[in-house]
């Protein structure tokens, strides 16, 4: 018998259910992100946690904060990178819905939910991507939810979204034209508004493929992933499903819970400004010191990739501030 569920819920199940993908199966094993990519994405975090640390006035204990942590790579990396007096006042949480990996550090908590009262940095890396949403196509009659049969990701209409979600639409992302398609990013910001809620001071950032008001994709972004390549999003729990975010929409519900600053940006205008540049090194080193020209050169192409601005360099990155 056919079961008819909004995306939402049935990615929800897809992801997160009894033996669902997250739960499953080592997120490496089927996508890249910039963390898995290259330590310089850890070193440039440490970097970004020295000056929260600096702007917080060095406090007996920071906190570091990895939503979304999958294996635990970011947290473990910043805090090998760490130098001592650093390390010896972070405490590190990791939050993940996952099981604890077996080589992740003792000093790194691993939480399934935020803890109250963060005092230091919170990262969000591709965590907001995977928080489910419901889709809503427009209608002669209005917007109306997008159903979906988990079992082979067949579609039909169902009825007209909730009045807060319809709101959302209508702030956020209109859509007009009979066909067209939008996700609706409410869960995606209530879940960023918890972020900022518990964040007593410091800054918060998200990391996401993402996109504005001005320029939103007319028939949306649901993707599905599988073993390394893009694949049709069927909510079954073969493979992840993740769509991009609505991160100016997040800020505004971060600013309504107490964010006193946002900024906006890329992943490469970022990066760049905690100096990941892709720069290359000297040629004439090579006869002077060839490995480590080849170590310099390598370094390089890792950084080169971070800050490519049509792939991990034009992520969005939404950064807040809580002091």
């Amino acid at each position: 018998m056919d079961v008819w569920l909004t995306w939402r819920a049935a990615t929800e199940q897809a992801l997160y259910g009894e033996s669902g993908f997250y739960l499953r199966e080592r997120p490496s094993g089927h996508f890249r992100t910039s963390v898995g990519a290259s330590p310089v994405f850890a070193e440039a975090m440490l970097r970004e946690l020295a000056a929260v640390d600096e702007a917080l006035g060095r406090p007996a204990a920071l906190d570091l904060v990895d939503m979304g942590a999958g294996e635990g790579v970011l947290a473990a990396g910043v805090l090998a990178a760490a130098p001592p007096g650093l390390r010896s006042r972070l405490r590190v949480t990791a939050v993940d819905l996952s099981p604890r990996p077996a080589r992740l550090p003792a000093e790194v908590v691993w939480a399934r939910a935020m803890p109250e009262g963060v005092r230091g940095l919170v990262v969000a890396n591709e965590w907001l991507d995977n928080i489910p949403v419901d889709l809503a196509e427009q209608t002669a009659d209005g917007p109306r939810l997008v159903l979906v049969d988990p079992a082979d990701g067949g579609e039909r209409l169902g009825d007209r979204p909730a009045e807060a979600d319809l709101a959302w639409l209508d702030r956020w992302w209109p859509i007009r034209t009979a066909g067209e398609r939008a996700e609706i990013g409410r869960p995606r910001d209530e879940a960023w508004a918890a972020v900022i809620g518990r964040l007593a001071r410091g800054w918060a950032i998200a990391i996401d493929y993402a996109h504005s008001r001005g320029d939103r994709p007319p028939y949306g972004t649901l993707t599905g992933y599988r073993d390394g390549a893009t694949v049709t999003p069927v909510p079954d729990g073969s493979c992840d499903i993740t769509a991009h975010v609505a991160l100016d929409a997040c800020a505004d519900a971060g600013e309504r819970v107490g964010a006193v600053t946002t900024a906006l940006t890329t992943q490469r205008e970022a990066l760049r400004a905690l100096g990941v540049t892709g720069g290359r090194p000297p040629v004439e080193r090579a006869r002077d010191d060839p490995r480590g020209y080849l170590q310099a050169l390598a370094r390089a192409s890792e950084e080169a990739e971070l800050i490519a601005a049509e792939g991990f360099g034009g992520f969005g990155w939404l950064v807040q501030t809580r002091s």
